[in-house]
C-alpha cells in the first residue's frame, strides 16, 4: 500500500539524516492523518491508496501554484523550497500519462459513452476521473476534452 511506502520513505529519510525530505514526508503524513479525521464521519470510505493519491495530488497543486506566485513576487528561496517538497510527493504518485496516452484516453472514452458535443463534457470528464484519475491532471485533462468535443 501507498500509505505503507510514505512510512517507509520516513524512517528511511530519519536513518540517512536527510532533513528536507523528512519533513516533506512529515507533511504528507500529517495531511493524511487529518483525511483519516476528516473520513471518520463519512457515510462510505473509499479505498485506502485512492485517499492517499488523492491527497498527494492536492498537495502537488498547491506546491506547483505556490512556485508560480513565489516566482512572479521574486521570491527564489520559497520557490526552491516548495520544488523540493513537491519532487518528494511526486515521487509517490503513480506515474503520470503523456500528453498521448491522454488524448487516446479521451479518444476512447469519447468512442464507449458516444459523446457528440459539450452537452457530453461532464459523461466524459466522470468516466476519464474514474479510470485514469490517479495518472493524470484533471484540470489539463478537462480542457483536453473540451477541445475534442468542441
Amino acid at each position: 500500500m501507498l500509505r505503507d511506502t510514505i512510512k517507509a520513505a520516513q524512517v528511511e529519510a530519519m536513518k540517512a539524516g536527510d532533513k528536507p525530505r523528512l519533513a516533506a514526508v512529515r507533511l504528507i503524513l500529517a495531511k493524511l492523518k487529518d483525511k483519516d479525521i476528516e473520513l471518520r464521519t463519512a457515510s462510505s470510505t473509499p479505498d485506502d491508496d485512492v485517499v492517499v493519491v488523492d491527497v498527494l495530488q492536492k498537495m502537488a497543486k498547491q506546491r506547483r501554484e505556490s512556485i508560480t506566485m513565489y516566482e512572479q513576487g521574486g521570491r527564489q528561496e520559497l520557490a526552491d523550497v516548495e520544488k523540493s517538497e513537491l519532487a518528494v510527493i511526486e515521487s509517490f504518485l503513480p506515474a503520470q500519462m503523456s500528453e498521448d496516452e491522454v488524448k487516446a484516453a479521451i479518444a476512447a472514452i469519447i468512442a464507449e459513452t458516444g459523446a457528440e458535443g459539450m452537452k457530453d463534457m461532464g459523461k466524459v470528464v466522470g468516466a476519464l476521473k474514474a479510470k485514469h484519475g490517479s495518472q493524470l491532471d484533471m484540470g489539463k485533462a478537462s480542457g483536453q476534452v473540451k477541445a475534442a468535443l468542441g
